[in-house]
């Protein structure tokens, strides 16, 4: 049997990275989140902080055709790639790496449009947690030990950046059930909840 891979899509603070750490420990597969772009950084030859500075913003830089078509005829070392704003270089980079992983080895990818990077990969699970904002809130406090208002104004901004990064490089929707194969609540099925759904469904697709 071949590889596959398990793509996460998330919502700020709806535990979708949990999700995925749960999903690795039990299939025995690597889990990328940051780690990958410490991998994309190292083969494009581009400095790592500037992948963490750029990581899943939006651009209005353009057109995203424009980008591809001049990148799929060059690769890194050519002069068009050379010359393109660096947001577009970052994620044609983070794209090129998350296609190699795919042909290396099964794993679970989180975020930065991995379901539109392997959209012709044949054995994929493209997932996508969400949570009601209360939930959210909750886990943000937590997490960063901020108050409430904060909370809500960290969600906001990041949904909102995930959102428009998503819908310009992938042509879809970010959060939109027909972008994914599941869309799933992490505040009503717990991580251990959304694990299972996704394992089920992995059962039933025979990967």
């Amino acid at each position: 049997m071949g590889n596959y891979v398990i793509t996460i899509g998330r919502e700020f603070e709806s535990l979708g990275r949990d999700v995925g750490l749960k999903l690795s420990e039990i299939l025995g597969i690597k889990c990328y989140d940051k780690e990958l772009l410490s991998r994309a950084a190292k083969e494009s030859g581009l400095c790592e902080e500037i992948f963490h500075s750029q990581d899943e913003k939006p651009t209005n830089s353009f057109l995203y055709s424009l980008v591809m078509d001049t990148y799929s005829a060059t690769g890194y070392t050519a002069a068009p790639f050379l010359d393109m704003p660096l947001n577009h270089k970052i994620f044609l980079a983070q794209f090129d790496t998350i296609k190699k992983l795919a042909e290396e080895e099964s794993c679970i990818i989180v975020g930065r449009c991995a379901d539109y990077a392997l959209h012709d990969f044949p054995c994929t699970i493209n997932t996508f947690i969400h949570a009601d904002l209360e939930f959210r809130i909750k886990n943000t406090m937590n997490e960063f030990q901020v108050n409430e208002s904060k909370a809500k104004d960290m969600i906001l901004k990041k949904d909102k950046q995930r959102s428009s990064y998503y819908n310009y490089y992938s042509n879809k929707k970010w959060g939109n059930a027909k972008s994914y194969d599941l869309t799933l609540n992490s505040a009503k099925l717990g991580v251990d909840g959304c694990v299972e759904m996704i394992l089920r469904f992995k059962e039933i697709m025979k990967y």
